[in-house]
């Protein structure tokens, strides 16, 4: 994965994971990459972690693009791949190629709530939830040029870092 140049320069101290997926435009990549950079944490794809490794971690992220209202599959299966834990923390982050006057809080829950469920089945606390336009040029939407073209801006990637604060914080206490 390439790494974001706007990464935030003093990594928070975290014995966190961000867990990624991203295809077309790398809208959540570079999401996930600012999230990293703030919490000092690995980016891996679902295929470059194993299952039982993330229960290591105090704190996971868990993003990806929203395809047909949810999480990509192969975050969802990792998800019920994942080993039995006690209490431990997660988030989650998507970008969306939805209009702007769609996407609501609860346009967002909506789309997270099948692996909201999946982790706390096996345990875990979702603490937060982030979500920001992406760039979407899928099925008939190439020819007009696109949906959300730009985005993630440097405004979305700032909320983000914000964001990633947040979720340090909350971890810690």
């Amino acid at each position: 994965m390439e790494k974001n140049r706007e990464v935030p320069r003093d990594p928070l101290p975290q014995n966190a994971l961000v867990v990624v997926f991203s295809y077309h435009h790398r809208n959540t990549e570079k999401i996930a990459h600012v999230i990293a950079g703030v919490l000092g944490a690995p980016v891996k794809t679902p295929q470059q972690v194993r299952p039982d490794e993330i229960s290591d971690y105090d704190l996971v992220g868990f993003g990806s693009g929203i395809y047909g209202a949810t999480f990509d599959a192969s975050l969802l299966d990792l998800a019920d791949r994942m080993p039995q834990v006690n209490n431990k923390n997660a988030f989650l982050f998507s970008t969306y190629g939805a209009p702007a006057f769609v996407a609501t809080r609860e346009f967002v829950e909506k789309n997270h709530a099948q692996i909201w469920k999946k982790l706390e089945a096996k345990g875990y606390t979702v603490i937060g939830e982030f979500g920001c336009a992406g760039w979407n040029t899928n099925s008939f939407l190439h020819y007009f040029g696109g949906l959300n073209k730009g985005k993630p801006d440097a405004e979305d990637l700032r909320n983000a870092e914000a964001f990633a604060r947040d979720m340090h914080n909350k971890s810690q206490g």
